[in-house]
């Protein structure tokens, strides 16, 4: 059920940016158990300057093509997962959206299963 914000340049063509989606989607389904029906991302393209980051911090040297990841997702998964979804996307990019590793910021937020309605104004995976 993970909910997906991908912010990313707007000088990015259509087939990099579905590449990108498309890479995300499918780390999530390899490696913390999302089914490949459960997909839902929101693509927000932007002017240069409205995507603003360190190009050093923590020594990782960014370039000008920044591709910020947030998802959103049920709690619950370990940290061992966690890394490989992190892992997973990075090379996922690399290879099909041709996305540096480096360039690669990705943001998880865990919130409670009652915190989602699928439609129809239901929580579907609230008890009770």
């Amino acid at each position: 059920m993970p909910f997906v914000r991908i912010f990313i340049s707007q000088n990015v063509d259509e087939a990099q940016v579905r590449a990108v989606a498309d890479g995300v989607h499918v780390a999530m389904t390899q490696t913390i158990d999302v089914p490949p029906a459960d997909r839902f991302q929101v693509v927000t393209r932007h002017e240069p300057n409205e995507m603003i980051w360190d190009r050093s911090f923590l020594d990782v040297e960014r370039s000008d093509a920044a591709v910020f990841i947030h998802i959103t997702l049920a709690a619950g998964r370990d940290d061992d997962k966690k890394r490989s979804l992190y892992r997973a996307i990075a090379q996922n990019l690399s290879a099909t959206a041709l996305v540096r590793p480096e360039d690669i910021l990705i943001v998880l937020s865990e919130v409670s299963r009652s915190n989602w309605s699928f439609g129809n104004g239901i929580a579907q995976y609230a008890p009770g």
